[in-house]
């Protein structure tokens, strides 16, 4: 459902990923970790066709994603890690909005915005502007956007980031709700999200691909921590071993 075959993004010198390769079958939570700069975004956005790669290629649902933009965004809900949302919106106006861009019948639009209200838990807001709600609201608000068409393909970067515990529970509650029925990619660097939540772990550091398999492959004494730092440490330690000597 998810597909990269050697993506790498450069920017003149700058490398910020270098062949990243993985397929994500049907129905599996795949928590996407690294550290901050590790190109976790960049690959996402290829993905979702924000970006255009400098090599390889992407697909979603078999879809190519250069190729084919528009069908295989129709396969894919993409939530960034700021939502770009209308402030002076409501939810229901949100909504409204992006079901009419992508070409919802009003029928069909009503039914989908009383589906993702509901399973976002909306409908106590859903008259209220954007801008007045909370950081745990908006994130919903966003999820909800990304729910709209249905896709069976969700892209996650950094969900729950600026949440507080309580709305860390339940967007982890809703997450698992959602895998059973979508292929969810999602970007953290959060190691108890990955723990929570995901069936399989990509690690990326610097740019490349250092780890790919079930969370319990990757752990250490119950804990992702040490493998973490292991992993994503030794291209620094190296460095600076290489400027003392």
């Amino acid at each position: 459902m998810i597909e990269a075959k050697g993506l790498s993004k450069f920017y003149g010198p700058f490398v910020a990923i270098q062949n990243i390769t993985f397929a994500i079958p049907e129905g599996q939570i795949v928590a996407f970790l690294g550290p901050n700069g590790a190109g976790k975004t960049t690959t996402m956005k290829i993905l979702s066709g924000y970006l255009a790669a400098s090599a390889g290629h992407a697909a979603i649902a078999g879809l190519d994603v250069a190729k084919d933009r528009l069908a295989a965004a129709q396969q894919l809900g993409y939530l960034p890690e700021n939502g770009p949302l209308y402030q002076d919106m409501t939810p229901v106006e949100m909504l409204t909005f992006c079901g009419e861009a992508r070409g919802m019948s009003a029928a069909e639009l009503a039914k989908r915005i009383e589906r993702v209200s509901a399973q976002c838990a909306l409908e106590d807001v859903l008259e209220k502007p954007i801008n007045k709600l909370s950081r745990g609201y908006r994130q919903r608000v966003g999820l909800a956007v990304s729910l709209l068409h249905d896709p069976p393909v969700l892209i996650m970067d950094e969900p729950t980031a600026g949440l507080d515990p309580n709305q860390i529970r339940d967007f982890r509650k809703h997450l698992k709700e959602l895998g059973r029925s979508k292929t969810i990619l999602l970007s953290t660097h959060i190691l108890h999200e990955v723990e929570a939540v995901a069936d399989r772990v990509l690690l990326v550091h610097r740019g490349k691909l250092v780890f790919d398999g079930a969370p319990n492959q990757l752990m250490e004494q119950g804990s992702l921590e040490e493998p973490f730092y292991r992993l994503t440490n030794f291209g620094r330690k190296a460095v600076e071993e290489g400027a003392n000597a």
